[in-house]
């Protein structure tokens, strides 16, 4: 098997020229892979009277393909690694065009889990981790502001989405609006084509020929320990990633429900359907502000030593919106509502990965985020349809905001507690070490001390100037110091025996 394209070239990112046509084709596929899964929930009240399924039951099309885009995270990282960026984003830009133009001919609910939910959310996910791969490689010192650029494609990308989607079902129904949106998603096709690798100075390496049958072992021994990369559970042992971990299962778990159910709660309050999928678009919106000021005030020197209270607030903030909203009964409230929520969408996201990078560090910040996509699957799988089933029961869409917010709310004040008790060890366990450092030091120039006359003495017998006293002074074995010229020996002196002259009467 060929290697990567960029595994045969010359690692040095130029910081612009044809980079930032890769960003532009990054914000294609990144605001896809994050906007579709929100804005497909426009679609969902046709599909829902058209199968006769209940609300949880249709909202575990979005569920299923948040999950898979999110546990399909690892297998593509490897891929890229091993294949390089542009295939990877073709090929998911083919799956997800090819899923939703199967789901247009859907006969049941459980064709569309599989299309849209199962290989619309791995081709997403390809999308994703290729895009942000090949930025890294572009990109040096100007990555923060490529990242920036990338990233923002999310909430453009649902400001038009969740209208467009709108349109589509007025115009086609849901069958058509599918097949159209299987055509628009064809455009990341495009843009992976736009992530050519960079270009080589020299002549690359002799391509590896093909593996034969006796490298099977290594190959597997290879990919196992890729595998381990991603799965390295000695991560468990860290007290800041259990609280991590733990606060962010209470969001993600109330992550996507209120965004799936907004234009619903909008209907049910009487507000049109058109106005309904605006509300999307005003969070959007608002989101592709929050994220940026948020990363720079989480870079400011007040915020930045103690960064995991900013995603503390950010969450009960998030919490508290949830919690409000069943009091916005009008259109005006519930814009009010989609912009303070956008805030708090937006803060969250846009430290999520700064504080796990500030615990775990840039050495194992690869690992630690394969581990926390993998283990965010269920939270993020069951969220949704619990959700769906409160409006099963009560037939009201307010129970869905409370049942949020509350999670969430805890989920912030728990990790508000506890990374107040992590710091605390933290500064603890760092003023132990400090103190034994400077017993470790004052030992040090104590025994440096000590050995000081023994150094200067040593000094003098080489130059010559040992004085007559010195004789009784301990040299570095303890024992007492003899000029050199008095020194006892056994050995036969080597000078000339002379003969002793009789004395004179």
């Amino acid at each position: 098997m060929a290697l990567a394209p960029e595994a045969r070239l010359v690692s040095s990112p130029p910081d612009g020229g044809w980079g930032w046509m890769v960003v532009c084709a990054a914000f294609i596929s990144i605001g896809f892979s994050y906007a579709m899964p929100k804005a497909i929930s426009v679609l969902f009240l046709e599909i829902q009277e058209t199968f006769h399924v209940s609300y949880s039951e249709i909202a575990w099309i979005t569920s299923i393909m948040l999950a898979a885009m999110y546990a399909g995270g690892p297998v593509s990282s490897l891929l890229v690694n091993r294949y390089g960026s542009r295939p990877m984003v073709i090929l998911g830009g083919l799956m997800c065009g090819a899923s939703f133009i199967v789901a247009s001919f859907a006969n049941s609910i459980v064709h569309l889990y599989l299309s849209v939910g199962v290989i619309g959310g791995f081709g997403l996910a390809f999308n994703l981790n290729a895009s942000v791969t090949i930025i890294g490689k572009y990109f040096r010192a100007r990555r923060p502001l490529a990242n920036g650029l990338a990233m923002a494609g999310s909430p453009v990308f649902l400001c038009f989405l969740a209208p467009l989607n709108q349109f589509l079902l007025h115009q086609f129904g849901w069958r058509g609006s599918l097949l159209v949106l299987g055509a628009v998603l064809l455009n990341c096709c495009v843009a992976g084509a736009l992530m050519r690798p960079i270009a080589a100075r020299g002549n690359p390496p002799a391509e590896e020929p093909p593996a034969s049958n006796g490298t099977n072992t290594k190959l597997k021994g290879s990919c196992m320990g890729c595998v381990n990369k991603f799965m390295d559970f000695s991560l468990f042992k860290h007290r800041g990633f259990v609280i991590y971990l733990v606060g962010n299962m209470f969001f993600f778990f109330t992550a996507y429900a209120p965004i799936i159910y907004l234009s619903s709660l909008a209907v049910s309050c009487g507000v049109e359907e058109y106005q309904a999928a605006y509300l999307l678009s005003v969070m959007g919106f608002v989101d592709m502000f929050a994220r940026p000021g948020s990363g720079l005030l989480a870079n400011s020197k007040w915020v930045r030593p103690r960064v995991q209270y900013f995603l503390s607030f950010a969450m009960v903030f998030t919490g508290t919106c949830h919690l409000l909203c069943p009091l916005a009964t009008s259109y005006a409230g519930l814009v009010i509502y989609a912009a303070f929520f956008g805030i708090g969408f937006g803060m969250v996201f846009a430290l999520i990965f700064e504080c796990l990078m500030d615990l775990m560090g840039p050495e194992r910040f690869p690992r630690a985020v394969g581990m926390v996509t993998i283990l965010e699957c269920c939270p993020m799988l069951l969220g949704p349809p619990a959700a769906g089933a409160l409006v099963d029961i009560f037939h009201d869409y307010k129970y869905i905001y409370i049942m949020c917010g509350s999670v969430t709310l805890c989920g912030g004040l728990f990790l508000f507690v506890m990374n107040a008790y992590n710091y605390h060890m933290t500064d603890k366990q760092r003023t132990v070490e400090e103190e034994e450092g400077q017993e470790d030091h004052l030992a040090k120039d104590l025994h440096v001390e000590e050995r000081a006359p023994d150094s200067e003495l040593e000094e003098k017998r080489q130059s010559g100037e040992t004085a007559a006293g010195d004789e009784t002074e301990p040299d570095a074995r303890g024992e007492a110091a003899v000029p050199e010229e008095w020194t006892l020996t056994s050995e036969v002196d080597p000078r000339p025996e002379v003969t002793e002259m009789p004395s004179k009467p």
